[in-house]
């Protein structure tokens, strides 16, 4: 695994989505994305203490359907005329290794063959780097901040044809509405709610460093 030049990022305007996905009916998955969105990634000479600072304008959601996206502009959901943005701000970054269980008992196999007991001389199986991550962080949707963890993978990092240092990622988080204050809804008469209580972020982009 590449690991990105270390220095201030910004999420590239021309590669980026910022996708969502909720339920209606509580049958079928509604998908949207915000256009508007920045963020400004430090990539730290030690990659565990990056950070990551992001803004979404919440104006600009969009779904596919001009009634609903003025619905969830408006006080119901998410009142953009008083809360302007959402704000993301990372809290710390925990990688996701993965042992190797072939490897492990190759080696316990080999120290067999040479008598050992009970595996007690058996090194630790080795470490695989997934490129995976869990960015730990915090959520501010209608000034309401709450913890949300972003389960990110790493794309890699390279050089693009303009000289400038890149690398791309994707990101998936679900929390549910109701914490934010996103409380409208519609009971059912069958049973259940209109719109669904948890919402699935679905983030793609590469990010520039900053000369």
């Amino acid at each position: 695994m590449t690991i990105p030049v270390a220095g201030t990022y910004l999420l590239d305007q021309a590669h980026k989505r910022i996708g969502f996905v909720g339920r209606h009916m509580m049958v079928s998955p509604v998908r949207g994305e915000f256009t508007e969105a920045k963020a400004r990634i430090t990539v730290a000479e030690d990659p565990l203490r990056s950070s990551v600072v992001a803004t979404i304008g919440t104006a600009s959601i969009v779904t596919g359907s001009d009634d609903r996206d003025v619905h969830l502009k408006s006080p119901d959901f998410l009142d953009v005329e008083r809360y302007p943005a959402i704000e993301y701000r990372s809290t710390g970054v925990v990688p996701q290794d993965e042992t190797d269980p072939i490897f492990f008992w190759a080696r316990l196999r080999g120290s067999n063959r040479l008598g050992r007991r009970g595996g007690a001389d058996v090194a630790p199986p080795p470490i695989r780097t997934t490129g995976r991550f869990v960015l730990n962080g915090e959520l501010t949707v209608k000034n309401i901040t709450r913890p949300v963890d972003l389960q990110v993978e790493f794309g890699g990092a390279r050089r693009d044809p303009y000289g400038q240092d890149i690398f791309g990622f994707t990101a998936t988080a679900e929390f549910d509405r109701e914490d934010y204050g996103l409380l409208w809804n519609v009971a059912l008469e069958g049973g259940g709610v209109l719109v669904g209580k948890s919402v699935r972020v679905e983030i793609a982009g590469e990010a520039i460093r900053q000369r």
